[in-house]
């Protein structure tokens, strides 16, 4: 563990306010809310106006666009300050009144512009077809598809307000009970009280011992709280039961299918791919591991441990920093230019606090701002690999900012390919440094091991997600029918090399993704085996590839992902291209073979 950890960076948040009690916050507010009382009064029950000419139309509509954009943002900059204000100190309990009374607000003054969608998508196809061949209107086609997908799936106006407002009493209230439960949690280590972030961070040790005593503090700390955990998972799942029933979803996972843009059988071929392949990777991998361990099997807490001899002194701040923007710059100067950014302006908290979230993430903010990255760095190479990862989300969202707030935002699929992509930079520098044979078996293990997280790890997940969410349809769910799902499919995407501990059932209660975002996981698994084959092609020709992959990533969610990835020649309906993906984690597991 790093010593000094005062060196990591804190965000610094003064480019979208100096303070929660800012007069400038206090001013926005109130300009959102006439600016949200205009627009309504201006366009509801009135999108394309009473003149019939075409011309006139289209300019309203292109208006109105306009002006629900500039909405969108001035919601997202409030909104994300009062979140980033929150999560690193969610103790704090000014400040969880705050992010509470903040978050109220604007679901309130929200609901008055829900109309405009649900307007939008009762516009005869042959009008709509007709103004966006409109020289100011072509661009939000894709725009315009991505709504109307949804109409099979929308409500009435009324509703769709009660089903808004309700969310803050709902969803985002178990939300944000757990987050405050996970981030407030102490374990007891050794008679020291620790975050549950710093314990889980001791299961990477090169100490048996101490690995064992981190793994059976975390998951004793669980099982303690397993009660309220059940509770919300059984609550969130139900909750997206109501909606998607009202919905008319035929089942769990098509909302998220639908957001990401992408067809159920891409993610069916996608699955069942990694699925039949358990046996040649992780399974293998994980045999392979506990001969290197020279043990048996793999109990629970060596899963992730180094392997012997391992370099386990940590990576200072600085060096991290150096590595990664050299990885970048490598690559690209333009990209490592965007990423200097984020280091130059302090728009990266990564210092470990009591009371902040676990995790990381970059936080998108608004179009018109910029990103924010939270990780929680503690000198470990995962660490420096989740740091590349980040500067990747950030790097892309910098890049599709100047679509604006409406094309911008890339489906989870695309989202996560610049994350991984930066990962996979990152891990070749560090091979590239390296000066033994040694180094660089241990840097292989642990991208294979960062693979398998990746890929098998979140497909299992997903199959976890999905078992419970069909489950909870038929009744409620005790914590031990939870925990069975939960062994099933980690045993199945783990192998018989790991033996697995009694406490490792309790191990789904702190995964963020199943209460944030159900279903989501799937999305890394995508982006690596997607970023497996964009990076042999630039392997194999790195001609005019920096170019593509710019573009790729400026493009946001203004094309469909099958429009993007054909200039590369790579097409995800094809099931050889998950094959493709997963046989780099092969090779590689031939390789550490070879040299172990």
């Amino acid at each position: 563990m790093l010593d000094n950890t005062n060196a990591c960076p804190q965000w610094n948040l003064r480019d979208l306010y100096i303070s929660p009690t800012s007069e400038q916050f206090s001013k926005d507010f109130k300009t959102l809310e006439s600016d949200v009382d205009d627009f309504a009064d201006t366009y509801k029950g009135n999108i394309l106006g009473h003149d019939s000419n075409y011309d006139k139309q289209a300019k309203r509509l292109k208006n109105s666009i306009n002006k629900y954009e500039e909405l969108i943002n001035l919601i997202g900059k409030l909104s994300a300050y009062s979140t980033l204000y929150h999560v690193t100190n969610t103790s704090d309990p000014v400040r969880t009144k705050f992010y509470g009374d903040t978050h109220t607000k604007i679901t309130d003054i929200s609901n008055k512009v829900i109309f405009y969608e649900l307007e939008l998508n009762k516009l005869e196809d042959n009008v709509l077809d007709e103004l966006l061949t409109h020289a100011d209107l072509s661009k939000y086609k894709s725009w315009f598809k991505n709504i109307r997908k949804y109409k099979p799936h929308q409500l009435t106006d009324e509703i769709e307000k009660i089903f808004q407002e309700k969310s803050m009493t709902s969803f985002s209230a178990w939300n944000r009970l757990f987050d405050q439960t996970i981030s407030n949690m102490k374990v007891s280590l050794d008679g020291r009280s620790v975050s549950l972030e710093e314990a889980l961070n001791l299961l990477l040790s090169d100490k048996e011992e101490e690995r064992k005593i981190a793994f059976l503090a975390v998951s004793s700390k669980l099982e303690e709280n397993i009660p309220l955990f059940t509770h919300i998972m059984n609550t969130i799942c139900q909750d997206k039961a109501i909606s998607d029933k009202w919905r008319n979803y035929s089942n769990s996972e098509e909302s998220r299918h639908l957001a990401n843009n992408i067809e159920p059988e891409v993610i069916s071929a996608l699955v069942n791919t990694v699925e039949s392949n358990y046996e040649i990777t992780s399974h293998r991998y994980y045999a392979l591991k506990a001969k290197l361990l020279n043990k048996t099997y793999l109990e629970s807490w060596d899963r992730n441990a180094p392997l012997p001899d391992a370099n386990t002194k940590p990576i200072e701040w600085s060096e991290a920093k150096e590595i990664v923007i050299e990885a970048y710059e490598e690559f690209s100067k333009d990209i490592a230019d965007i990423v200097r950014l984020f280091f130059d302006n302090n728009w990266i908290d990564a210092r470990v606090n009591e009371g902040k979230v676990n995790g990381a993430f970059a936080h998108p903010v608004t179009t018109d701002t910029h990103p924010y990255i939270l990780l929680n760095y503690q000198g470990k190479p995962r660490d420096v690999m989740t740091l590349a990862h980040e500067l990747g989300h950030g790097v892309h969202q910098v890049l599709a900012s100047d679509l604006g707030p409406l094309l911008s935002d890339t489906p989870l699929t695309l989202a996560e390919t610049a994350s991984v992509f930066g990962e996979m930079l990152t891990y070749k520098k560090l091979v590239r440094k390296t000066s033994n044979d040694l180094e660089k078996k241990v840097l292989l293990a642990s991208k294979i091991e960062d693979m398998i997280n990746t890929v098998v790890r979140q497909i299992s997940f997903f199959k976890f997600e999905q078992y419970v969410h069909q489950k909870r349809k038929m009744g409620e769910l005790t914590a031990e029918d939870i925990s069975n799902i939960w062994i099933d499919t980690q045993s199945a995407s783990l192998g018989p090399a790991i033996k697995m501990h009694e406490q490792h059932k309790y191990l789904w209660a702190y995964i963020p993704h199943f209460i944030h975002s159900p279903f989501y996981v799937y999305a890394y698994a995508f982006g690596d085996c997607l970023v497996n084959s964009l990076y042999a092609i630039y392997e194999d020709n790195p001609t005019n590839f920096v170019d593509k992959y710019i573009s790729l990533l400026s493009s946001g969610g203004a094309k469909h992902h099958k429009d993007l990835l054909t200039p590369f020649g790579l097409d995800t309906s094809n099931p050889d291209f998950w094959d493709s993906g997963l046989s780099l984690i092969s090779s590689m597991i031939d390789e550490l073979e070879k040299i172990s």
